[in-house]
């Protein structure tokens, strides 16, 4: 059976033989009958939602539980919840051995609490967006959403925080390959991170350097819960939060370490310039700049293709490829670019620059 792993940590098993076929009960896609590819991804989806919300992969999390055992721990209809987890066993999420049903080995590692990283959040998230996603045909007819993610979370703040859990997920999971890059020196250190929302980049280098102070620019909506998440890490005097539009805010000045995360691919490109063009101004000589988005050169053809089509009918906005940003900076005046992409390639990629 063949297993890839993608950005948010979900597991896509698909059948390689024609004994997992005849297991499965599933056949090739030139076999198959014309909707199985949109019904059994919707299904694949909306399974994987379900038990996202319904806690069944947390439940399974402590061992293997009777489907009655687990309907009464998640409060669910027993019959209900057996075609659930029926149809999780075909996709490869649960495993089934007599009576009994467990959470498969990569569902345990990314599903769970008791996983490296539990990317319950991204179920979540992906329910949220399920709707949002219906308006594509109407975004590529337009050639822009018909609605911004930012002004829908204005109307749904529920969306907002979920949303935010889901990149706070994400960024826990980047976390080590960007403190590995990352160049920290002895002594004080200024660092920004712009767009920081979670506030979890900035954190994890107080943790790692005592001599690291930091400033997290964002939106009100997006520091909704940042305050309390670093004043229950003893941070508060070492992490400051500035509420604004990065685009317009005063970001404070003499940095030495700025990160620019999963924020490129959200800003026009006239708007990316304009930020390196002041982040040239705000930051001290020698200091680094940390870049995290998906160029083309770098990341998976298919997941490319699809975030492209989120940006679409999300934001309105597109990806930037490597040689593009590299002009940018340039241009800005940065210099020493490097890249370094990330394991597995769908997780992004790190560009560093120096000032």
């Amino acid at each position: 059976m063949e297993l890839n792993e993608g950005l948010s940590g979900s597991v896509i098993y698909g059948p390689d033989s024609d004994d997992e076929r005849h297991r499965t009960g599933t056949s090739s896609l030139a076999d198959s009958m014309p909707m199985m590819d949109a019904y059994i991804s919707m299904m694949r989806a909306s399974a994987l939602i379900a038990a996202g919300r319904t806690g069944l992969f947390e439940a399974l999390a402590n061992g293997p539980l009777t489907i009655e055992r687990l309907a009464e721990a998640v409060g669910a209809d027993e019959a209900g919840l057996a075609r659930l987890a029926d149809f999780l066993v075909l996709t490869g999420h649960v495993d089934r051995q007599d009576d009994r049903f467990a959470n498969a080995p990569r569902t345990m590692r990314w599903f769970t609490s008791w996983g490296s990283v539990d990317y319950r959040s991204g179920l979540v998230w992906t329910g949220d967006a399920w709707p949002i996603m219906d308006d594509l045909g109407e975004a590529v007819r337009n050639g822009l959403p018909s609605q911004l993610l930012w002004d829908r979370m204005e109307e749904r703040p529920e969306l907002g925080r979920n949303f935010a859990r889901y990149m706070a997920t994400f960024a826990r999971h980047l976390a080590p390959d960007l403190l590995e890059l990352a160049p920290l020196s002895d002594g004080p250190l200024r660092l920004l991170d712009l767009g920081g929302s979670h506030g979890l980049h900035a954190m994890a280098f107080c943790d790692r350097h005592p001599g690291v102070r930091a400033v997290i620019v964002d939106l009100e909506s997006a520091l909704h819960e940042t305050a309390k998440r670093i004043g229950h890490r003893s941070l508060a005097d070492r992490i400051e939060l500035r509420q604004g539009d990065i685009r317009s805010c005063d970001w404070g000045q003499d940095y030495d370490i700025v990160l620019y995360l999963s924020v490129a691919h959200n800003m026009s490109r006239e708007d990316n310039r304009a930020v390196f063009a002041h982040l040239a101004k705000t930051m001290r000589p020698g200091g680094s700049l940390i870049i995290h988005d998906y160029p083309v050169e770098t990341t998976p053809a298919l997941f490319l293709a699809a975030f492209r089509l989120t940006l679409l009918v999300e934001t309105g906005t597109d990806t930037l490829g490597y040689g593009e940003l590299a002009g940018m900076l340039s241009d800005a005046g940065f210099s020493q670019l490097s890249s370094h992409t990330l394991v597995p390639a769908d997780k992004g990629t790190l560009i560093l620059a120096r000032k």
